[in-house]
């Protein structure tokens, strides 16, 4: 709900008030109900406020609790409030007004540096604790909200925002060679994997699931939470694992839906955000509140090249769940006449550093700001469905059939097949053969794909001797050869271990949140949603011959049939980028020759592969380049190109 920020000087220097002010005024540029700081000696907090929770107008923050002799400032929204202040044995009389603040604070005062692990939500949060004369805070398990801070001999400062902490005394730009290395040798969306780090070399981050302690003048960072379920979930009927579905989504919708403005949800025409719509549209109506949904759909004169299986225009299926679910207001956004080029500049300034998600990152923008204009304060979805509510692909579901024969369970892989069979027009004496052969053929990842040989990547040869960059990948479990999945639950497992897949996500929402004064806000990224999910047995994701099987079930009603039941056709994103950079194709083309010239730029790419990638674009723009390996290259040397301009 805030953009924050605090500082520390050692040895009992004092702040200089002109500093001060330097630094609060690089945060003037964002919307706010309310600006205010709170100073004693050497520490000082600030909040730059934007008013979402009904409990937050009007809030003190930063906050010092005099009983107490703490100090809080905080940019959270805490989703288990009634859970917490049960435990912490608050008057229910004051429920309904203590902010999210004041309940970190009292678990602070409870727990300790435990505090962390009793708190589900949105939250990154900074207290000084004047007895103890630390700090500690903390940022969430999957990193929604940023927090930055430098420290050296002088002094400790934190800040929601990268730029603000280079208006303070010493601390100068400086890029960090290595994250770049991660950046450009990672082929996928992943930034970076180390997550206390950032583009520049002086400036922290607290890694997602990481509390920080700061005593006597030295850092500490603990990890204190690690997503992991040992024991499965055992339930006695099928209906029983839907009711248990239904309950903790619910919950964790309905607990997203607290905020005193308008609530509006991003929806495309899948399962997901389809879900979310329909348990908020639901909600919302008990309060006489309608659920505002907002779609981005590819602009007139797009043809559609893609397979038959993939859409691009998901209009059809959206229009059916507006229509069976009620109580919507939808909103269809094709941004005319935009590109993702036109963007590049203004989207870092949002996000402080070269990111990849460039198809999107111009309607994402566009969608925040028509929700703004609406007065939207809380915008839902589903981003991280394919890995909780929709767990289930086909290949779990080809996985669960080969268990069942294995175990020579005749009657129930009969059942199953017979299922799977009606549901995709098939038989059969074509399935068994398929199944017999996935379960006694030995899968051996493939080696000499496009990407196996290191000087093909993108990253400069000698910058990645030099940083070692590719070990380190390989230290932190990220493969860069993309190698087929042997295990698809070790690879659910190993997602909900590894910290650099919710960063970019965390980054980009917190700062569009500081530009349109709104919360991006995803119940199936909610801990208890995951946590379940987990828990549930891999047959409840792939029986009745269904992929993504329980979501299906358990959202009968809440769904129409077309969408709900829907394996024949799949959403996609981005198919129409080329057809929007067609105007401007011969410009983006000699701007991306010009940097191959930059020196700079030379010390950071591999110039023959990117120069490879140029050669084979330039010629004429083709849509199904948007998906290739060579447009992937020139867009992200461009943005670290642009990126570079800036800074250097």
């Amino acid at each position: 709900m805030s953009a924050i920020v605090g500082i520390e000087t050692f040895n009992n220097k004092p702040i200089k008030s002109i500093e001060l002010k330097t630094w609060l005024n690089t945060y003037q540029n964002f919307p706010a109900d309310n600006i205010q700081t709170w100073q004693k000696d050497n520490i000082f907090l600030g909040c730059h406020f934007q008013w979402i929770t009904p409990e937050s107008i009007g809030e003190t923050l930063p906050y010092f609790d005099y009983h107490r002799q703490i100090a809080i400032t905080a940019d959270a929204i805490i989703d288990n409030r009634e859970e917490l202040l049960d435990r912490l044995q608050v008057e229910k009389s004051q429920w309904r007004s203590i902010p999210d603040s004041q309940i970190i604070l009292l678990a602070y005062s409870k727990w300790g540096e435990k505090a962390p692990k009793y708190l589900i939500g949105d939250f990154a949060f900074m207290i000084w604790d004047e007895k103890q004369k630390k700090f500690f805070g903390a940022r969430d398990f999957s990193g929604a909200r940023t927090l930055y801070y430098f420290h050296d001999s002088a002094q400790f400062a934190f800040s929601t925002l990268i730029e603000p902490l280079f208006s303070l005394q010493n601390v100068k730009k400086s890029l960090n060679e290595e994250w770049l290395a991660e950046f450009l040798a990672i082929p996928n969306m992943v930034e970076s994997v180390d997550m206390n780090t950032t583009v520049y070399k002086n400036i922290k981050q607290v890694p997602p699931s990481h509390s920080i302690s700061v005593k006597n003048g030295k850092v500490a960072l603990t990890r204190y939470c690690t997503i992991e379920v040992t024991e499965k979930l055992k339930l006695k009927s099928n209906e029983e694992y839907e009711e248990a579905f239904r309950e903790v989504l619910q919950k964790a919708v309905t607990d997203r839906l607290r905020t005193f403005g308008k609530v509006g949800s991003h929806l495309s025409g899948g399962l997901d955000s389809g879900s979310i719509v329909s348990f908020a549209a639901r909600e919302l109506k008990k309060s006489n509140k309608t659920l505002h949904t907002f779609s981005y759909i590819p602009e007139e004169g797009f043809i559609d090249w893609t397979d038959k299986y993939y859409l691009p225009n998901e209009k059809p299926y959206i229009k059916e769940t507006v229509k069976h679910v009620g109580n919507i207001i939808d909103q269809y956004l094709s941004f005319s006449r935009e590109s993702p080029l036109d963007v590049i500049d203004d989207f870092l300034n949002v996000m402080e550093m070269p990111y990849k998600f460039f198809e999107n990152a111009f309607w994402l923008n566009g969608i925040n700001q028509e929700a703004q204009k609406k007065g939207i304060k809380v915008l839902l979805n589903g981003a991280r469905g394919n890995h909780s509510i929709s767990w289930g692909s086909m290949n779990l579901t080809y996985n669960y059939y080969v268990s069942l024969l294995k175990k020579a369970k005749w009657v129930q892989l009969y059942n199953e097949l017979d299922d799977y069979c009606k549901n995709f027009k098939t038989g059969k004496s074509v399935m068994i053969p398929f199944i017999f052969k996935r379960a006694f053929t030995s899968f051996k990842s493939k080696t000499n794909n496009a990407n196996s040989n290191l000087s093909d990547f993108l990253i400069n040869p000698h910058l990645a001797s030099k940083t070692k960059v590719f070990d380190k990948l390989k230290d932190f479990g990220l493969d860069v050869y993309g190698s087929p999945i042997k295990d698809v639950n070790q690879y659910r497992k190993n997602y909900y271990q590894h910290l650099y897949v919710w960063n970019k996500s965390g980054v980009a929402n917190t700062k569009m949140s500081l530009r349109y004064s709104l919360w991006d806000r995803d119940p199936t990224n909610d801990i208890r949603v995951i946590r379940f999910c987990l828990s549930v047995p891999d047959e409840q994701y792939t029986t009745k011959g269904f992929e993504r099987s329980l979501i299906r079930r358990a959202t009968e009603n809440y769904l129409p049939n077309s969408v709900r039941l829907n394996q024949s056709h799949r959403g996609i994103q981005g198919a129409d980028t080329i057809h929007r950079m067609t105007k401007n194709w011969g410009v983006f083309i000699e701007e991306v020759n010009t940097l191959l010239n930059d020196s700079v730029m030379s010390s950071l790419v591999n110039t023959r592969v990117l120069n490879e990638a140029v050669l084979k674009l330039e010629k004429e723009p083709k849509p199904e380049m948007v998906f290739e390996e060579n447009f992937r290259i020139v867009v992200r040397s461009l943005i670290v190109y642009r990126f570079l301009k800036r800074v250097v």
